[in-house]
């Protein structure tokens, strides 16, 4: 979906706002490249600019920016939707559901209780872009940030994104940046496999209540299960058959997480990754749910007190406890959570 407000966004790319850090990408004509508005590079010329807030701007023909790096941006937008159907679209294909078979948008679509053609409609509608871009984009941004992050062997890094063959996997990368995959590689050294572990990056918009987090996990946290150690959350994983574990630390200075993940079979990182992304929080627009919660006067103390403190997700599914009843406005229900998380902080320290 191209936006059409060129104006203000072209300012927040001038000033380098990272309030719009993966909410709005540019794509430069002059170069064929799409960027984030943190961006070190040169701001390009208005008239060159064409702004984008999903995975249509790799549709329209940009590449990914090897200097900013998009994959790494907080929440990338194209992961966002505003139809459940589309939100419930993104967490399968987020799994794998177009992985496999890129004439899958069918049984999707019928995984979900809709046809093909509505569901190719919703996308449009609110990413401006099909599910079969959508997936694209989510396999082309995660490979290249596991080429820049890891040692995987290639072989590793075209299965754990999705890419039905390594050959597949050099096509599209010589197709997209004009060179092999092995060539965005930054470091030298000895391939490692995904079993002697994985560490990733994951970005979150700020502010961020660490301790709050780990204080709601560890109240629910299932003995032998998860743990808590030294300000790490543990996890141990058992999926298809195959065991593994997770281990999630906060890096403040980068308002990021690092994730690192040991398991067995490498096609099960992208699912991985995309469960520690809702159990912590990450996408939330934190700045924006407190601004809605500080406006009600017996929340607007707590806010202050602990800002960014978030509500945890589950770790086999999209539920929040949401223990406020619904006789609340209507206009609050969404932020149940987030609500319900600033009280039980408040009572309990």
């Amino acid at each position: 979906m191209e936006l059409l407000d060129r104006s203000s966004y072209y300012r927040a790319f001038q000033s380098h706002d990272a309030r719009f850090d993966g909410r709005v990408f540019v794509g430069v004509t002059s170069t064929g490249i799409y960027c984030r508005p943190v961006c070190p590079a040169r701001t390009p010329r208005f008239e060159n600019c064409r702004f984008f807030a999903s995975a249509a701007a790799q549709e329209a023909g940009f590449r990914p920016c090897l200097r900013c790096r998009p994959e790494i941006a907080p929440d990338l937008a194209f992961w966002r939707g505003t139809a459940n159907t589309v939100s419930r679209a993104l967490a399968l294909i987020a799994d794998g559901a177009l992985d496999e078979d890129e004439t899958g948008v069918e049984a999707l679509a019928e995984r979900l209780g809709v046809g093909g053609r509505q569901l190719r409609r919703l996308f449009q509608r609110h990413l401006g872009a099909s599910p079969l871009a959508v997936a694209q984009t989510r396999r082309v941004l995660f490979a290249k940030q596991l080429l820049h992050d890891t040692r995987l062997p290639m072989a590793e890094v075209a299965l754990a994104s999705g890419f039905g063959s390594v050959r597949r996997f050099n096509e599209t990368f010589r197709k997209l940046f004009d060179r092999p995959p092995s060539a965005l590689r930054r470091r030298s050294g000895a391939d490692t496999s995904a079993r002697d572990g994985v560490t990733l990056k994951l970005a979150y918009r700020p502010p961020y209540d660490w301790p709050g987090m780990l204080a709601a996990l560890a109240a629910r946290a299932t003995p032998g299960t998860e743990w808590i150690e030294d300000g790490v959350w543990h996890r141990r994983i058992d999926a298809d058959g195959a065991q593994g574990s997770v281990a999630v630390s906060h890096l403040a200075d980068r308002n990021a997480v690092a994730v690192t993940i040991h398991f067995p079979s490498v096609k099960a990182l992208p699912a991985i990754v995309a469960r520690v992304r809702r159990v912590f929080d990450l996408g939330a627009d934190i700045a924006t749910i407190d601004s809605h919660l500080a406006r009600d006067p017996k929340l607007a103390p707590l806010i202050a007190r602990r800002p960014g403190l978030r509500a945890p997700g589950d770790w086999d599914g999209e539920s929040r406890e949401m223990p406020l009843d619904d006789t609340a406005p209507p206009a609050w229900r969404p932020w149940h959570a987030y609500a319900a998380q600033h009280l039980r902080m408040a009572r309990h320290g």
